[in-house]
């Protein structure tokens, strides 16, 4: 298979064909697919770039063998065994979407709950929901603000963040997605497609959680829990971006003090120390204006205790247990405000593209596997290991 198939300057019915050197015993690993015009691409595995041809009839290239597109899906639940790396149909830009060749996808805590059954999913079921990639093709009758060649990331919360990419569709842990086009923009400035795919469900998490329900304000301290998740190190930058005062609490010596480089104010590791002292002491005993909370059973009752009088204490998840002790006295006695957040819309995640365009936020990634090895990378997940966010790097 030769990079020029056919150049795109010459006809195939004429016959005039430029000298070409083959590839090795190179496997076509992407499907054949339009781009506008009547131009064909083909992916070589192994080779970065798609190869062009036009005006082409497929019955006079005998030795054309297409392979569906790769993908990791998710069959049963259990552990990060049960994914399975294997060629699945390739999805079609219908009118209002646009066809995306995937070049990054990063892991979420929401891919391990959704491969543990934390919801359980039609199966089989691609995950995923950050991506970042080009765009190929546009559905029929479809008008966007992105064309074909464009570096592109996806905003994964689809209608308004009711539903997400890869819990109610199909998501990006794949070569190819199609995807609504009022949810694709194109990167900002220099990212990487890998820094491009670590941002968006994390960054809009944090975006909602401190901008839109808790109202962060210049000067006001806000506690945050955890050093090395992604949401954690979104929701530093996104708090330190609107001037204020970042408390982070962590077990993790090495990782609280990568987090004053995001921006963290002060640091404390509560595996040793007292976090709700720490607070009333940085505070002159005033406690926390806002407190981040996405831990739950493990950190509760300290939030409630650090959080001062008036205080907000906002909550988008609990990865260590969804059933803490209420202490509704402390709640009513220090007229707190419990606010709840899921996701972001479309206003929020413009309000993270312009973080990132910024430079307010830039994203963090730990660790980049290839799309094949998806165990390992949801094991890397699952350790607690991690500084930011575990990426996968497709094609």
């Amino acid at each position: 298979m030769a990079r020029d198939f056919w150049p795109c300057h010459r006809e195939t019915h004429v016959g005039e064909q430029a000298a070409i050197t083959p590839f090795n015993d190179c496997r076509l690993s992407r499907l054949v697919w339009p781009d506008r015009g009547s131009t064909y691409r083909v992916k070589a595995q192994g080779y970065r770039e798609s190869f062009e041809f036009v005006r082409i009839h497929l019955a006079n290239v005998p030795a054309l063998e297409c392979f569906a597109l790769r993908a990791v899906r998710l069959h049963e639940e259990g552990g990060p065994d049960v994914l399975v790396y294997e060629d699945v149909p390739d999805p079609q830009a219908g009118v209002g979407e646009a066809l995306i060749e995937l070049r990054a996808a990063s892991l979420n805590h929401l891919d391990v709950w959704i491969r543990k059954g934390l919801p359980s999913v039609p199966k089989p079921r691609i995950l995923g929901a950050d991506g970042a990639g080009i765009v190929r093709a546009l559905g029929p009758d479809t008008e966007a603000t992105v064309a074909a060649g464009d570096r592109v990331v996806i905003n994964p919360g689809l209608q308004d963040g009711r539903h997400v990419v890869g819990e109610h569709r199909d998501g990006t842990h794949a070569e190819l997605i199609s995807i609504p086009v009022d949810y694709v923009h194109r990167i900002q400035g220099d990212l990487s497609f890998e820094e491009a795919a670590a941002f968006p469900l994390v960054s809009l998490t944090a975006f909602r959680m401190l901008a839109v329900r808790a109202n962060v304000k210049t000067d006001e301290w806000v506690l945050i829990w955890g050093a090395g998740s992604g949401v954690s190190a979104a929701a530093i930058e996104i708090a330190h971006a609107r001037g204020a005062r970042v408390l982070v609490a962590s077990s993790d010596d090495a990782k609280l003090e990568r987090v004053r480089e995001l921006g963290a104010t002060a640091t404390v590791n509560h595996a040793r120390d007292d976090v709700v002292a720490t607070v009333r002491d940085l505070t002159d005993g005033a406690g926390a204006d806002v407190v981040v909370d996405h831990v739950g059973e493990a950190t509760w009752s300290q939030s409630l205790a650090a959080a001062g009088r008036g205080g907000r204490i906002v909550v988008c998840g609990a990865t260590s247990g969804p059933n803490p002790p209420a202490n509704l006295p402390r709640v009513w006695w220090k007229e707190l405000s419990i606010l709840g957040s899921t996701m972001g819309d479309r206003a929020d995640f413009a309000g993270v593209l312009e973080l990132v365009a910024a430079g307010s936020l830039r994203p963090t990634v730990d660790t980049v596997f290839p799309l094949a090895n998806a165990a390992d990378a949801h094991r890397r997940l699952e350790s607690g290991d991690q500084f930011g966010k575990v990426v996968f790097s497709i094609g």
